[in-house]
């Protein structure tokens, strides 16, 4: 007869509404505009570093840490880096991007 007692019964739903209300809080949260464009930039962010990395290391290039002290600027005091091979190669992959695209979107209008 334990399982009639309405006062036990009004318990139980009391604590279910609780629970599917948390779950229901903690969907919204997950799915939120915002939430999901901050997971994206986190994402975006981690696989930039580990594309810089992967690409310093197949340069030889070794990551260290930078000390900016007071004066920013003075980052580049030792070395200025060479940025000419790193523009020039973006500049191609632009330009071969643009053509891929030109190239389907006219075969498509044939």
């Amino acid at each position: 007869m334990a399982d009639t007692d309405p006062d036990e019964l009004e318990r139980r739903i009391a604590r279910t509404r609780a629970e599917l209300a948390q779950t229901v809080d903690a969907i919204a949260d997950r799915v939120s505009p915002k939430r999901v464009a901050e997971r994206t930039v986190a994402d975006v962010k981690s696989r930039a570093g580990h594309f810089v990395a992967s690409v310093g290391d197949a340069l030889g290039v070794t990551a260290r840490p930078v000390d900016y002290g007071d004066k920013p600027e003075g980052v580049w005091e030792d070395e200025q880096p060479n940025l000419a091979p790193v523009l020039i190669g973006v500049g191609a992959v632009l330009v071969v991007g643009a053509a891929i695209v030109l190239f389907r979107r006219r075969r498509r209008r044939r």
